[in-house]
């Protein structure tokens, strides 16, 4: 075991590429995780509800979690087996279609499992075989998982938000990125900071413009990235937010109270500003003529 570690510490292609296929794995599992967590949340909220509301009670399938059932076809019910859910390869030999019924297979599964991979493999890149890439994988994952299940649900569950900003904690201690002071202000400042536009802006429109979610995500990436960083993360979120949804509203004529979800733009600009560092900062202060 430890001639493998020395090895691939010294062959640094060999570990980007090791981290690229495990990673494809992961992204696998990330679309299982972004399909059937926010179905766990509404079951649970459900059987909440019925448990304080006996008269209204429904039924609630049994044994669904992240690992049951098996995935299956959607529109026969074919369950898929180990051959037919290799990352991408699969897909491709299939030609995107179900083995059983040939019901097209959304392009949505192999691009998550190649991106999931890529930016893995950025991270291995950037940090090498240390300590730091560990913890940089388990963030680039929960990022991807929290910006595509926002995206499609406007849910940013607490199952990942938290143990985040806990891991981002725990991380400041050694330090792998910052300091213990740096995170601590980062994770408060960031909650603070949108629990405030969140409060202000519903005080002059009467609407509410995010949701408590944004917030404890913006808590988990001043843990990991410091207070320093969050000005860096909400200028290039909030821009990014803006383009977006204008061009959605003049290209594609979107209802203008239709909310967009914010998270995506948080955890991308999060992740992009966690790998540039530095240069994040004085790019965006470059903008504002102020570096």
């Amino acid at each position: 075991m430890i001639e493998l570690a020395v090895f691939l510490q010294s062959s640094p292609a060999l570990f980007i590429g090791l981290i690229f296929i495990v990673s494809l794995l992961v992204g696998s599992f990330l679309n299982v995780v972004i399909y059937r967590l926010p179905i766990m949340m509404e079951q649970d909220w459900q059987a909440q509800f019925d448990s304080t509301n006996p008269d209204q009670e429904t039924e609630h399938p049994s044994n669904f979690n992240l690992a049951v059932p098996r995935s299956r076809c959607p529109q026969c019910h074919h369950s898929i087996g180990a051959l037919e859910n290799i990352p991408v390869i699969s897909y491709l030999f299939l030609r995107g279609q179900c083995s059983h019924c040939k019901t097209h297979i959304s392009a949505r599964y192999p691009i998550i499992e190649l991106t999931t991979a890529i930016l893995s493999a950025l991270v291995a890149w950037k940090f090498g075989f240390a300590w730091p890439t560990l913890a940089a994988l388990l963030f680039t994952w929960c990022l991807i998982c929290l910006a595509l299940i926002d995206f499609d649900t406007q849910y940013l569950p607490d199952s990942i938000t938290l143990p985040l900003l806990w891991l981002g904690l725990f991380a400041s201690l050694s330090p792998l990125f910052i300091d213990l002071r740096a995170a601590v202000i980062g994770a408060m400042a960031g909650y603070l900071s949108l629990w405030l536009v969140y409060h202000a802006f519903k005080l002059i429109t009467g609407k509410e413009g995010m949701g408590y979610g944004d917030f404890k995500l913006l808590a988990a990436l001043g843990a990991w990235l410091g207070w320093q960083a969050l000005p860096t993360v909400i200028f290039f979120s909030a821009l990014v937010g803006a383009v977006v949804g204008i061009s959605l509203i003049v290209i594609r004529g979107r209802d203008r109270s239709h909310p967009i979800p914010f998270g995506p733009f948080l955890a991308a600009a999060g992740w992009i500003t966690f790998m540039l560092g530095d240069q994040a900062s004085r790019f965006y202060l470059g903008l504002l003529g102020l570096a």
